[in-house]
C-alpha cells in the first residue's frame, strides 16, 4: 500500500530557475521509489546485447523477450527514474532531453545545464561569496526573513560544492544586525561564550527572535506615548519599567542560551 501511495506522488518540477530546490528533492523522491531507481541514475543503464562465442558481446541488441530477469530489473529500475525525472521537468526544459533514453544520461544533461562546467561553477561561487558579504539586514527585516535569505545563500553554495562553515554563518547573523538591535546582545555573545565556533545556528536565531519581541514591545510604549498625550506620567514610568525587565530578561535569556550551548553547568560559572 505504501509503495502504491508513493507512485501516486507527483515529483517535484523543474522550471528552469530552482535547480537548487530541485535536485535534493528529486533524489529523495526517486529513493522512495526504490532504491535501484536511484542507482539506475547513478550508475547508468545499457540496453542488453546478444553474447556471442566465448561469453563475448556481439553488437546486437538482445530482444527484450530474451531478457534475464536481473536485465529486467535493472531495466524496469531505469525505465521509473525516467518517468519520474520527466514528470519533474516543464515543458521548456523537456526540450533539452527529449532525446535521451538512460535516466543517468537525462540526469546529466540537466546537472551540466544548471550547474555548468568547472568555470562556470567556479563563477558562481564567487558570485554567492560577494552576495554573503555584502548581506546586511534591513531595519524594518525581522530575525526570520534575515535568517531564511542567509540561509538561501548558504544552500545555493553547498549545493555548488562550497559548504559555508556553521561558525561563519553565526558570525554574519551577529554581525549584521541594524541599529535597532541593543549593542549588549553582541557583547554578551562574544564575550560569555569563550568558543563561538561551538554555538548553533539554530539556537542564537531562537535567542535573537525572543530578544526581538521585546524590542518590538519598547517601540510600541514609545508610539503609544507618542500617540496618546493623555497617559499619565505614572503609568508612562510603570510601563517604561515593565519594558525594560522585559528587555534585560531577554538578554538574561541569551546569556543562559549561549551558556548552555557552550557546555556551561546549570547554576555554575565557567
Amino acid at each position: 500500500m505504501d509503495k502504491e501511495v508513493g507512485f501516486m506522488n507527483r515529483p517535484p518540477v523543474l522550471d528552469g530557475s530552482n535547480y537548487d530546490y530541485w535536485k535534493p528533492r528529486m533524489v529523495s523522491f526517486l529513493k522512495s521509489i526504490d532504491i535501484k531507481v536511484w542507482k539506475a541514475v547513478l550508475k547508468g543503464w545499457t540496453h542488453p546485447v546478444i553474447m556471442g562465442e566465448y561469453n563475448q558481446p556481439k553488437n546486437v541488441l538482445k530482444p527484450e523477450v530474451d531478457w534475464k530477469q536481473e536485465e529486467d530489473k535493472l531495466a524496469l529500475a531505469n525505465s521509473k527514474a525516467f518517468n519520474a525525472i520527466f514528470n519533474g521537468i516543464d515543458k521548456n526544459i523537456f526540450r533539452l532531453v527529449n532525446t535521451c533514453e538512460v535516466a543517468k544520461d537525462l540526469w546529466e544533461i540537466l546537472r551540466t545545464t544548471h550547474k555548468g562546467t568547472s568555470k562556470v561553477k567556479m563563477s558562481r561561487l564567487q558570485l554567492l561569496t560577494t552576495q554573503f558579504e555584502n548581506l546586511w539586514m534591513k531595519e524594518d527585516e525581522s530575525i526570520h526573513e534575515f535568517h531564511m535569505n542567509v540561509l538561501e545563500i548558504a544552500n545555493a553554495s553547498s549545493a555548488l560544492g562550497e559548504k559555508i562553515p556553521e561558525s561563519k554563518l553565526v558570525r554574519k547573523m551577529l554581525r549584521s544586525l541594524p541599529r535597532i538591535f541593543d549593542m549588549k546582545v553582541i557583547v554578551i555573545v562574544i564575550e560569555e561564550s569563550q568558543d563561538i565556533n561551538h554555538l548553533k545556528l539554530d539556537e542564537l536565531v531562537g535567542s535573537l527572535q525572543t530578544f526581538e519581541l521585546s524590542i518590538k514591545g519598547r517601540s510600541k510604549l514609545e508610539n503609544k506615548t507618542i500617540t496618546f498625550e493623555a497617559i499619565s506620567d505614572d503609568e508612562a514610568k510603570e510601563y517604561n519599567s515593565r519594558t525594560r525587565i522585559k528587555l534585560a530578561n531577554a538578554i538574561a535569556q541569551l546569556n543562559r542560551q549561549v551558556r548552555k550551548v557552550m557546555g556551561y553547568s546549570r547554576g555554575k560559572e565557567p
